[in-house]
């Protein structure tokens, strides 16, 4: 994976560019989804690409969305690359799939007491309006996995918690209530998986949309190291701060410097580069063996 790229320029109109993909039209009813190598910390894109992260997201992402199908179907199609994308440079990276209706949430299926829940709970004894045991400790497992979605914030904003009356408020209860479902059976199919391969999945965010007849589709990324968090399992301590195979190790530096988590974002001493590509290159190795 010797191929980097920060910012895809093809000859197609292009819908959107998020924090790390790039969204272009192929017609009315397709896009071409491109992975860039940008890395994302606290909702902000840092200056720095993290070299192949994009083909590694992608693979990574098609491994999970093939064996989940049973479960739910989603947005991929055969790929064909347009002409104005070297297949050298993007056909690792890149996806063509169904133009679908986002769902304005986030849906996250928390396995593990960590990140802004922990902090939640510390606050208030709660995540996302459902009351857990008293007592619990950073990384501990929870009793049964939870569903706790969040807002999807506008660009250079924060991504919040909500509870599960909002999302039905939002969307309406009977597509609410499918989310949260079909979230948690993929996340308790995945931490299954890779157990068995020595993995913790502590938690995992998943994005879903709706075509024209209304089916709900699971879109964007799966059970990536930017949208999960990966523990091995033999180094798992409750109370602590498992060492991980995902981007926690450029949050851990960037919280070490005191970033105030706003735009512009500090660049990345080239250790902490290197650091998070080895760490979601295992994260791949590990769990697609």
């Amino acid at each position: 994976m010797s191929s980097v790229l920060l910012e895809s320029q093809l000859d197609l109109p292009l819908l959107h560019r998020g924090k790390v993909r790039d969204v272009y039209a192929l017609g009315s009813d397709e896009l071409l989804i491109v992975a860039s190598d940008r890395l994302s910390a606290f909702d902000v894109v840092l200056p720095d690409p993290i070299p192949g992260k994009g083909e590694l997201l992608t693979q990574l992402s098609n491994f999970w969305f093939a064996r989940t199908k049973h479960l739910c179907p989603n947005h991929l199609l055969e790929l064909v690359l347009p002409e104005s994308a070297p297949a050298e440079l993007y056909a690792r990276r890149s996806v063509r799939c169904k133009r679908l209706k986002a769902l304005p949430v986030e849906a996250i299926a928390r396995g593990y007491l960590v990140g802004s829940g922990y902090k939640d709970y510390l606050a208030t004894g709660q995540v996302c309006g459902q009351d857990l045991p008293s007592g619990l400790q950073l990384a501990q497992k929870l009793p049964t996995p939870i569903f706790t979605p969040s807002t999807k914030a506008a660009p250079g904003a924060h991504d919040e918690n909500v509870s599960f009356d909002a999302v039905k408020a939002l969307i309406g209860a009977p597509l609410a209530e499918q989310v949260r479902d079909i979230t948690l059976s993929i996340y308790q199919f995945a931490a299954e998986f890779a157990a068995q391969r020595g993995v913790i999945i502590a938690d995992t965010k998943l994005e879903f949309g709706t075509d024209e007849a209304g089916v709900l589709y699971v879109m964007d990324e799966m059970l990536t190291p930017d949208s999960s968090r990966f523990w091995p399992a033999d180094q798992y301590r409750v109370g602590e701060n498992p060492p991980s195979f995902d981007k926690q190790f450029a949050r851990d530096y960037l919280e070490s410097i005191h970033w105030n988590k706003a735009p512009p974002a500090p660049s990345l001493p080239s250790e902490v580069i290197e650091g998070t590509r080895a760490r979601y290159q295992r994260a791949m190795e590990i769990l697609t063996r």
